[in-house]
């Protein structure tokens, strides 16, 4: 959980409301008390993000 956090810079209740929301990779359940996520799945949203974010900045300035 913490390095998901630490990655996706998002605090706890923002990773949980962004699963509940379905904008972001549902966990696993490991055990009861323990859930991980798929590397994969993780990076592919940053991805995504980061493109949003690339998109955007390489817009022409608005007047």
């Amino acid at each position: 959980m913490q390095s998901v956090l630490d990655r996706t810079g998002l605090s706890r209740a923002t990773l949980y409301r962004q699963i509940r929301d379905g904008n972001f990779p549902r966990q696993l359940q490991l055990t009861r008390r323990c859930v991980a996520w798929r590397e994969s799945e993780v990076q592919s949203w940053m991805a995504e993000r980061f493109g949003e974010r690339a998109d955007n900045t390489d817009a022409p300035p608005r007047n």
